[in-house]
């Protein structure tokens, strides 16, 4: 018997206003386009648009914001059915201004959003033995009773032998300082078999992060970067045969996978509008290829195009892909470069 979903995400949810005055200063914004968001939310509409099916387990509040968050997941086939209200709470808001090609000042407004109040009772209500690939957020793990259900949940998908993937996503606003968030990610680690991260996210799990790499902003210093790979070994090695994806941006992405030397996956070069959600149509495109059967480089491969793709677009969710336009992208790379097989095209 076929699982009923290919992929089941977890964790927050809620309404991105992304500013429609391209490269204005946030102060001189005139009007914002509306769309759906949060990490997990944006990756279900990403693996949906590529034809995955899939459900999202999350909550939202009782309010309009809720109902509109509810009405467009379902316009993208995303089952909604494990998504709760609840009461005494709002669904989440975010704001982003877009100054291409490095600025995107984001405000979240999550002071008592509803998706960090999903609980063991709404995970016990999903179905996550009926998925093949569980999705689960580490802004989860921040705070509220949906610490514990995304364990819980991550628990019940190891027992069941479904592939658990973990997507870094930090939000230092969300975490008291990376002890917290170390000590919160240790919980869940044992029961995954995938984290993605940028460089930045692993170095906060794995290194010693400074205050300027944790609260964001800063970029990892070659050193830094030294000093994060030499960790990695260890850190595969310690746990249940993971997989560490690590996310390079325009450079690709890097596989690290225990007993083997790390795989570099070229990125694509293009003009870049707007890098709000281009790691969430990564993980979209890397679920894709591994519910193909796809191995790893060409799984990370179709990612690198997805994400590319959206730097490209204006917006998150309304700007990933669907598996035409990405057949075509790769299509019309791989003739200009010459390439007779993309999936190939790695350098170890």
């Amino acid at each position: 018997m076929s699982p009923t979903y290919d992929l089941i995400t977890l964790g927050r949810c809620g309404m991105d206003l992304f500013a429609q005055d391209i490269g204005a200063p946030f102060t001189a914004i005139t009007g914002f386009d509306a769309h759906i968001g949060g990490s997990p939310t944006n990756i279900a509409v990403a693996a949906s648009r590529l034809g995955l099916r899939v459900a999202l387990l999350t909550a939202v509040g009782p309010d309009l914001v809720g109902d509109f968050v509810l009405a467009h997941l379902a316009e993208e086939g995303v089952d909604t059915q494990y998504i709760p209200r609840k009461p005494g709470t709002h669904t989440g808001l975010a704001v982003v201004g877009v100054q291409p090609p490095d600025r995107f000042p984001l405000v979240f407004y999550r002071h008592n959003p509803a998706d960090i109040w999903l609980d063991a009772d709404d995970v016990a209500a999903a179905p996550i033995e009926q998925t093949r690939a569980l999705l689960l957020s580490g802004t989860a793990l921040s705070r509220g009773a949906c610490a514990e259900a995304t364990v819980a949940a991550a628990q019940r998908a190891s027992a069941a032998d479904v592939a658990t993937f973990l997507d870094l996503d930090l939000r230092p606003d969300q975490w008291a300082g990376p002890d917290a968030l170390r000590a919160a990610m240790n919980r869940l680690l044992p029961f995954v078999d995938v984290v993605i991260g940028t460089e930045e996210e692993a170095y906060a799990l794995l290194g010693d992060a400074p205050e300027s790499v944790f609260v964001g902003g800063a970029r990892l210093t070659p050193d830094q970067v030294a000093e994060l790979e030499t960790h990695i070994p260890a850190f595969l090695a310690a746990e249940k045969g993971h997989t560490l994806i690590l996310k390079r941006g325009a450079r690709g992405a890097t596989i690290f996978t225990s007993g083997a030397p790390p795989v570099d996956v070229a990125g694509f070069p293009v003009t870049v509008l707007n890098t709000v959600g281009a790691g969430d149509a990564f993980a979209g495109g890397l679920l894709y290829g591994r519910s193909q059967g796809w191995d790893w480089p060409a799984s990370v491969r179709i990612g690198n195009a997805c994400g590319a793709l959206v730097v490209t677009r204006h917006g998150c969710a309304a700007a990933m892909p669907r598996l035409e336009e990405v057949e075509a992208f790769i299509g019309n790379f791989q003739s200009h470069a010459g390439i007779r097989d993309w999936r190939l095209e790695i350098r170890n």
